[in-house]
């Protein structure tokens, strides 16, 4: 157990009181983002976390290739295919071949499952906005970042 940290110099509180309250807070936004319903149209699809990620990315960002799905995802453009094909199958995504090089093939949301994806995760991604918009580009990189370091630390951590 470590030993109780001393408030900063300049009377501002240190890392433990800050640790203190993203203890608390956490389980609430794990616990908030569970209890969105799926929309009934998607209930009986076996969704995973990773399938959000993509449909979010479609959303937010409109189609794309699955290479520029693997990047923004940060994964390897064959497990972007796959999760491609595992939604194009379930009817969520379309597939659709790029006027431009046919040899390409752009990935949208099926527009009959649109309208379902959009109220289900626009809400978040508003919610994100409106908690970001107020802040500088650099506070905002200075966030990511230290969530992408918390879950550096976390996998650290469980990995032992």
């Amino acid at each position: 157990m470590s030993t109780p940290e001393k408030p900063a110099a300049d009377g501002t509180d240190g890392p433990d009181d800050a640790v203190r309250e993203l203890l608390l807070l956490m389980p609430r936004l794990v616990s908030r983002a569970k209890k969105i319903p799926v929309p009934e149209v998607l209930r009986s699809f076996p969704l995973a976390p990773r399938h959000l990620s993509l449909l979010a990315c479609l959303l937010l960002d409109g189609p794309m290739t699955v290479n520029e799905l693997a990047a923004r995802l940060e994964v390897a453009p064959t497990t972007a295919s796959l999760l491609v094909g595992e939604l194009n199958r379930m009817g969520i995504l379309d597939r659709r071949e790029d006027e431009t090089d046919r040899r390409r093939r752009i990935i949208t949301i099926a527009a009959d499952q649109e309208p379902a994806i959009t109220a289900w995760l626009a809400p978040g991604a508003a919610a994100w906005r409106k908690a970001l918009t107020p802040l500088t580009p650099d506070q905002r990189r200075l966030f990511v970042d230290t969530l992408l370091a918390y879950e550096a630390a976390v996998e650290e951590e469980r990995q032992g």
